[in-house]
């Protein structure tokens, strides 16, 4: 059985000196104008201090005018000196290990908060299916507004690669907008974007090919990809399968089986509003406690890319199953790393299981669980839970510290109040 300590080596040749990876969580902790901070470098030097063989950052974007939350770091022009200092000195502390450490570049598309921008650019003008007014009306890119973020994608890819970056991630999960591309429900193009599945993933396999050439073949290129948006008329697992292949192609090095978006929140390890739309995916016999391993292990059966698996996973035996029945090459770890910094460290000497913080973290108290019945409180409760665990690595950035009592009201209240005073910072 293969086992978490087991180097991994990549197709472009470099080599994860173990299968655990800490996956990316948003963080906002950059400047207003998108710098990384001296709290960025804290955290992910405690998490590179942890044993995890590969970091992948968070929600780097490409257009400050698209963040995913306010405090995104931001390359949408060519680095400046203070920039490439900051980006330099984030990598080394993220580096100081001997692990990777990737930046997962990001466009939110129609998920960039109103407040952000209420006319987003998307694939098409197809508005999130979301009460609140939280996000806007989006507007259709352009042929000529792809080609723009195909290259902003290669030169922060570039400019990372410069600063001490290991590799990259390129996000096309989460309803993000290469998501929204691979789409059928927000992609309504009639153009070679859209349409035929071949045409929605154009975009994706022009940017990864903007990459490979702009970095190198010996630079880590991976993708986070959607095993399913599970929705009705969606993105669906077969899709999944045949754009894994297109990737394989394409020379990526690895692959990170996720699935759902902000209208139906797999990612979350909860359900949207609404039911999700099954998949044509066999259960398997692994640990129950891994949201995406049944889709991995049936990917693994089509392509010979590595799949890295993210969602759930909180006991070794349960990891160490994925790893050695051929579900997953790496196992990745959110909210663990989010309490737990040497979470990696603990499992490499032995640790059996860790402790799932997220249990009695939302609005709803255990007395009135019955309310969780209903889909629209299930999926309230499970995003409220996230502010907490936003707070969670604030307080790792900044003070080196948590605070497992720290209640989800203030919690959400203390984000609100830090989101607003960096937009007004921003002008």
């Amino acid at each position: 059985m293969t086992d978490l300590a087991q180097p991994l080596t990549l197709p472009c040749g470099a080599i994860l000196p173990n299968r655990i990876a800490k996956a990316a969580m948003t963080e906002g902790m950059a400047t207003p104008d998108g710098r990384p901070t001296p709290a960025l470098d804290r955290l992910y030097g405690l998490w590179s201090d942890g044993g995890a063989g590969l970091l992948i950052g968070g929600n780097l974007v490409i257009d400050r005018d698209h963040l995913e939350r306010p405090g995104n770091v931001v390359i949408d022009r060519p680095p400046d000196a203070d920039m490439m200092t900051a980006l330099t000195r984030w990598a080394s502390a993220a580096t100081r290990g001997g692990n990777h450490f990737w930046a997962q570049i990001s466009h939110s598309g129609r998920q960039t908060p109103a407040v952000v921008n209420r006319h987003p650019k998307s694939a098409s003008d197809v508005r999130l299916a979301l009460p609140g007014g939280q996000f806007g009306q989006p507007e259709p890119l352009t042929r000529d507004e792809i080609a723009e973020l195909v290259a902003r994608w290669a030169a922060a890819a570039k400019a990372c690669q410069d600063a001490g970056f290991t590799g990259v991630q390129v996000h096309a999960a989460h309803g993000y907008l290469m998501s929204q591309f691979l789409s059928p429900l927000s992609n309504r193009r009639t153009d070679d974007y859209g349409g035929r599945l071949e045409n929605r993933a154009r975009f994706l396999l022009d940017v990864i090919a903007a990459i490979r050439a702009a970095t190198g073949p010996g630079f880590p290129i991976s993708v986070k990809l959607n095993s399913a948006d599970f929705q009705n008329g969606g993105f669906a697992f077969e899709d999944s399968l045949t754009v894994a292949g297109w990737l394989e192609a394409a020379s990526v090095d690895l692959i990170e089986i996720s699935g759902g978006s902000y209208e139906q929140p797999k990612l979350l390890g909860i359900e949207g509003m609404e039911e999700a739309a099954p998949q044509n995916v066999a259960p398997s016999t692994l640990a129950r406690e891994a949201y995406f391993v049944d889709f991995a292990l049936a990917m693994q059966a089509r392509v010979s890319v590595p799949l890295m698996v993210t969602g759930g996973f909180r006991t070794r035996a349960a990891m160490e199953q994925a790893l050695g029945r051929g579900a997953a090459d790496v196992i990745g770890l959110g909210r663990p790393m989010c309490l737990t910094t040497d979470a990696p460290k603990q499992l490499l000497a032995g640790a059996e299981i860790l402790p799932r913080y997220e249990d009695g973290v939302g609005l709803v108290p255990d007395w009135l669980g019955f309310l969780k019945r209903f889909q629209i409180v299930k999926a309230l409760d499970g995003f409220a839970g996230i502010y907490w665990f936003y707070q969670q690595l604030w307080l790792l950035g900044h003070e080196g510290r948590v605070d497992e009592r720290l209640g989800v009201f203030s919690a959400f209240r203390i984000l609100e109040a830090r989101n607003k005073a960096i937009m007004k910072a921003r002008g």
